[in-house]
């Protein structure tokens, strides 16, 4: 045996036997957790390094590799733990911009519905307000035709009115001018009438004065016999 490989040796075997709690701990407490916890990944390394930086200095390939490749494991686990967190907080965020997506599509659809409402509404509205119009104008215009109507009729009844007191004035002076001349015949007549009346009356009076004159004789006459 070589004198060099003494102390190595022994440095050997002083970390086999310094690595056995920290083998414990990582056999009894470190394996409870979980693969990918934090905690144990961190020990894990930790403990890989070790073993590499030991095993390089010692020349010894075992610890070396072993330590390598807990190293190589333990960051394999933590980089699958990373890229699960980063996985998650992707599909957090998808989920997250999905969500608001959706809402996003609701409230539009939401906002299109009410929008399609209020243009139904106002349309509406509009044909309510048209048909308002007109019905106005329509009684509007049949309340000028009736007052055209009554104004035309009032106006011919007026026109017709006139025309029948012309007829009525123009007959009373045909009336009068074809009377004109009865009226001076009966006048006439009246007055010759009224003559003969007089002269009748004349004569009644002359005849009576007659009577009497005789009958003043008669009485006369015989008074004057009995005498």
């Amino acid at each position: 045996m070589n004198i060099l490989t003494v102390p190595i040796t022994i440095l050997r075997l002083q970390y086999t036997i310094l690595r056995i709690p920290l083998q414990l701990v990582e056999d009894q407490l470190m394996s409870r957790l979980a693969t990918e916890s934090p905690a144990r990944l961190m020990y894990e390394r930790t403990l890989g390094v070790l073993d590499g930086a030991v095993g390089s200095a010692l020349g010894d390939r075992d610890t070396e590799r072993r330590g390598d490749a807990l190293t190589e494991r333990s960051d394999a686990l933590a980089r699958a733990a990373e890229l699960d967190q980063e996985a998650a907080r992707t599909e957090g965020e998808a989920d997250t911009a999905l969500e608001i997506k959706r809402k996003q599509v609701h409230d539009e659809q939401a906002a299109a519905r009410e929008a399609k409402q209020r243009d139904i509404e106002q349309a509406r509205r509009r044909e309510d307000e048209r048909k308002q119009a007109a019905e106005r104008d329509a009684e509007q215009r049949k309340q000028v035709a009736k007052k055209n109507a009554d104004q035309l009729a009032a106006q011919r009844t007026q026109a017709a009115e006139a025309e029948h007191r012309a007829e009525q004035a123009t007959l009373r002076e045909a009336e009068k001018a074809a009377a004109a001349p009865a009226k001076a015949q009966l006048k006439d007549a009246a007055n010759k009438q009224d003559e003969a009346a007089d002269k009748r009356a004349r004569a009644d009076r002359v005849e009576k004065l007659a009577e009497a004159e005789k009958s003043k004789r008669r009485n006369e006459t015989v008074a004057n016999g009995q005498r």
